[in-house]
């Protein structure tokens, strides 16, 4: 999580740099340097939120697989018991078809 609000504070001030380039203004005048914490904490706290979703999405995902795990699990137990009914008497069939 730590990594993520570290690169997005990073591009923050990217982007204040980049801004700065485009207008052709110094970096590092004095009346502009409160911007660089500003853009930072703006992309901190967009990585931030970024990494619930990405929580959130990865927990959604999990619930999900486990349900669709359960759910083959009844459908093997119930076509496995619908076989083991079904299939004695057939299963008695091939194995006399196949040795005689």
């Amino acid at each position: 999580m730590v990594h993520k609000i570290l690169f997005w504070s990073g591009f923050g001030v990217a982007v204040r740099l980049w801004q700065l380039g485009i207008e052709m203004r110094p970096f590092f005048a004095k009346e502009g340097l409160w911007a660089y914490p500003f853009f930072g904490a703006i992309g901190g706290s967009f990585g931030y939120w970024l990494s619930g979703v990405e929580n959130r999405q990865l927990q959604v995902l999990a619930d999900r697989r486990n349900k669709l795990l359960e759910k083959r699990q009844r459908r093997a137990e119930r076509e496995a018991a619908a076989s083991g009914e079904q299939g004695s008497s057939a299963e008695k069939g091939g194995i006399l078809a196949s040795t005689s």
